[in-house]
């Protein structure tokens, strides 16, 4: 399976998430763990005794899931804590012996709120867990792509005949681009935001204080970028730290300098405008502080 065909089942399998609530999405994480883990056991409700507050277990390791899929995730967050510690008793007073517990939330890829991550630590330490974690849609889609492509395939559906979408762009690259767009502007509220240290590296390779006033203006929304991608799957940062990178290696062989970043600009933006092209040098600045792109200053002991 090549880089697009991961990106458009990727896309097929987050239409799933947003359309699932409740049973759907349970159905839909049970699919995933049935093949990812030979054994899990599914517990669907029975009668009057429901569940037991257990949606799923591996019993050789005492390993239970817990499901919970609201349609509105960022007004469930107080029911959201509720549940987990409620689910949390009624399990261990059902079921023996608990060694793991994973809460698995569709948070539809906006994230978690702190207040559940603090209080399934807060189970793990009480209770002497070996693991206790949350869950969410981009664990899921983590842990299906681990899967055979047959299985995947069975999961999110067949691929469509690339005959039929060869006019849809459906690029990791512009996707971050897209979402980054739409985002507001956010102040610095606490004052004490710092610049990354790229002063020598920026000297190293020949860029002007034009381009680094570019990058340096760009690190302060560097955080909208590092949210998304921690809200999806390894596969978006991977795939987008590899394009960037790809087009750097191309750039390079006959260009440097503030030549070979503007000419990056060009070749990643969709569109030759300044906002698509801002918001590129955003992503750029993550992979030139991360050194994905351009040289790293060679240290003393190494010239």
């Amino acid at each position: 399976m090549n880089s697009q065909e991961k990106t458009i089942l990727r896309i097929m399998f987050k239409n799933k998430i947003y359309k699932c609530d409740g049973q759907s999405f349970e159905d839909l994480f049970t699919s995933v763990m049935n093949y990812a883990e030979k054994d899990f056991q599914s517990i669907k409700p029975w009668g009057n005794i429901g569940d037991r507050k257990n949606d799923g277990y591996v019993k050789t390791t005492g390993t239970y899931y817990q499901v919970f899929a609201p349609e509105e995730i960022e007004k469930s967050y107080p029911s959201t804590v509720k549940k987990l510690h409620t689910d949390f008793n009624g399990l261990i007073d059902q079921w023996s012996p608990v060694n793991s517990f994973y809460f698995v939330i569709n948070d539809k890829y906006k994230g978690v709120n702190a207040d559940a991550e603090q209080e399934i630590q807060q189970i793990k330490e009480e209770h002497g867990l070996e693991n206790a974690a949350i869950l969410t849609a981009k664990d899921i889609e983590n842990i299906l792509f681990e899967l055979e492509e047959d299985q995947i395939f069975s999961v999110v559906g067949m691929l469509p005949d690339p005959s039929n979408i060869k006019n849809i762009d459906y690029s990791i690259l512009n996707e971050v681009i897209a979402h980054i767009m739409e985002l507001p502007i956010q102040s610095n509220l606490n004052g004490k935001m710092v610049l990354p240290d790229w002063d020598d590296k920026i000297q190293f390779n020949n860029l002007s204080d034009t381009v680094a006033g570019y990058l340096n203006t760009a690190s302060f929304q560097l955080h909208n970028l590092e949210a998304y991608l921690s809200d999806n799957s390894s596969f978006v940062a991977d795939a987008l730290r590899d394009k960037i990178n790809e087009v750097y290696e191309q750039e390079k062989k006959n260009k440097n300098g503030d030549q070979l970043f503007m000419a990056m600009v060009e070749q990643l933006s969709p569109k030759q405008t300044q906002p698509y092209q801002n918001t590129v040098i955003i992503i750029m600045a993550k992979y030139f502080e991360t050194c994905d792109i351009f040289e790293e200053p060679k240290r003393e002991e190494e010239r």
